[in-house]
C-alpha cells in the first residue's frame, strides 16, 4: 500500500491566497515559555525543567478557507438541492469523504478557461472511466505547478456550473482541484462579466450546490503522482460547529 499526500501545509505565505486572506502564525519556541510551564507548577524553577526549556507552541490566526480544506454546500448558499437548508461542514456526511478516486487531467487548459460537460466526458471517456456514485474526482490543473509564487492564485481551469452538476447528477459528492478555488480564478471571470454584464459566471461552479449539494476540497497537492484510476482517497473535515468549511488532510491510497 502506498500514501500520497494530497495537502498543502498551513504556513506564512501571501501566495497560497488572495492579498490580505492568508493565514498568520506565530512560533513559540522552548526558550521563549518556560514560565508558562512554571505557572502551572507553584515553587518549581526554571532550573528544574530539562535544559530550562518550555513547550514549543504555535499561535495561528486563520479561516476555515486557508490551507487544503474541504468546502461545504453553506459555503456556496444558504440552500442546496433546489431549495433546501444547506448543509454545514460539521453535518457532511462522513461516507461522502470516502470512496474511489478519478483524476481528470485539465493541465493543458489556459488559465480562466471554464470547463464544460463536453469536456468533462471527453477526459473520462480518455481515461476509460465510468463515473459512479460516491467516486471522489480530482482536478489537475496547471495552478499545482505555481504554487507558492504570485502566479498561483490567478492560474488553472475552473469547472463550469453545467459542468459540475454533469458530475453530481451521477452520484459525485465530493471532488476537488489543487487551484484556489473549484471556479477559474477571478480576474478572469471579472473580465467576462465586464464584456457580457452576465453575473451568472460568478462563482459559477461553486453555485451548482445550490442544485445539488456536493463538497469540494481547494489547494490539493501532488495530483501529478496519481494514476488517472486505481486509488482510493480519504479527506476527512475537521469538525467545525456551523461552519463552512474545514481543513484537511487529503490522502490518496494505492493498493498494490
Amino acid at each position: 500500500m502506498r500514501l500520497i499526500d494530497l495537502s498543502r501545509p498551513l504556513e506564512n505565505t501571501d501566495y497560497a491566497d488572495p492579498p490580505g486572506l492568508g493565514p498568520k502564525i506565530t512560533y513559540f519556541a522552548h526558550q521563549e515559555t518556560a514560565e508558562q510551564i512554571l505557572s502551572f507548577f507553584p515553587g518549581v524553577s526554571r532550573d528544574d525543567l530539562p535544559g530550562g526549556e518550555g513547550w514549543a507552541v504555535e499561535q495561528v490566526t486563520l479561516s476555515t478557507h486557508n490551507g487544503t480544506h474541504l468546502d461545504a454546500p453553506y459555503h456556496y448558499h444558504t440552500t442546496m438541492d433546489g431549495g433546501k437548508r444547506a448543509i454545514t461542514i460539521d453535518e457532511v456526511p462522513l461516507d461522502w469523504c470516502i470512496g474511489r478516486g478519478v483524476k481528470l487531467d485539465f493541465r493543458a487548459l489556459p488559465d480562466g478557461y471554464v470547463v464544460t460537460p463536453e469536456d468533462v466526458v471527453a477526459e473520462f471517456e480518455r481515461i476509460g472511466h465510468d463515473l459512479q456514485p460516491g467516486d471522489i474526482v480530482l482536478v489537475n490543473t496547471a495552478a499545482a505547478a505555481h504554487y507558492g509564487t504570485p502566479q498561483y492564485v490567478p492560474s488553472g481551469c475552473g469547472i463550469g456550473r453545467a459542468a459540475t452538476n454533469w458530475m453530481t447528477e451521477r452520484g459525485m459528492r465530493v471532488c476537488g482541484t489543487d487551484a484556489w478555488s473549484w471556479d477559474a480564478p477571478f480576474v478572469h471571470t471579472a473580465k467576462k462579466v465586464a464584456e457580457t454584464g452576465d453575473a451568472s459566471l460568478i462563482w459559477e461552479g461553486h453555485r451548482a450546490g445550490m442544485d445539488r449539494g456536493y463538497c469540494h476540497i481547494e489547494k490539493l497537492a501532488n495530483l501529478e503522482q496519481l494514476p488517472a484510476t486505481g486509488f482510493e482517497v480519504q479527506c476527512f473535515p475537521v469538525k467545525i460547529k456551523g461552519a463552512s468549511a474545514g481543513w484537511c488532510r487529503p490522502v490518496a491510497i494505492i493498493r498494490d
